[in-house]
């Protein structure tokens, strides 16, 4: 029965390192964006937890983030190629662990897509000017636009005003 077990974690390890591989690859094979780089060089520019959220779609625990409840005025840009994406502004408390915006500072710096993996369809957000994984978008935001981006502290940085 242990073998059984054991054969059953190795192939779902398999899977999920393949499917972060493939993330990877589709990340780094984007030819639209105007920042871009090898993943050798985004791995040595980038820490490997940044690493690990923005080039492979990974998500930091829930609280943990160091923009969670941070509230300066400022600007949140990309952690990974430094274009402004949020302001302080639209940022509010979600109640979910993850800094949370209503909307992006100027449409267009945000691209959406369908994200089916961990058995869930949601509507993933990636810099439009460098490709890299910020997090999810949902249509349960608390504010008039209805919407939480839901963005990892890891894939931000911050100017403050």
């Amino acid at each position: 029965m242990k073998s059984l077990y054991f054969i059953f974690i190795l192939g779902v390890l398999s899977c999920t390192k393949q499917n972060l591989k493939e993330t990877t690859m589709q990340n780094s094979n984007q030819n639209n964006y105007q920042v871009q780089k090898s993943e050798k060089d985004w791995k040595k520019e980038l820490s490997p937890e940044q690493y690990a959220v923005l080039r492979e779609s990974a998500t930091e625990r829930p609280f943990s983030g160091k923009y969670n409840m941070h509230f300066e005025k400022g600007v949140y840009k990309c952690g990974a190629c430094g274009e402004p994406l949020f302001t302080s502004e639209s940022k509010f408390d979600g109640h979910c662990g993850w800094p949370s915006f209503d909307k992006e500072i100027t449409e267009g710096k945000i691209i959406q897509k369908t994200d089916t993996s961990h058995g869930m369809v949601r509507t993933e957000i990636l810099c439009a000017n460098c490709g890299s994984h910020l997090g999810h978008v949902f249509d349960d935001g608390p504010t008039e636009t209805g919407l939480r981006y839901c963005v990892n502290s890891l894939s931000l940085d911050f100017d403050e005003k």
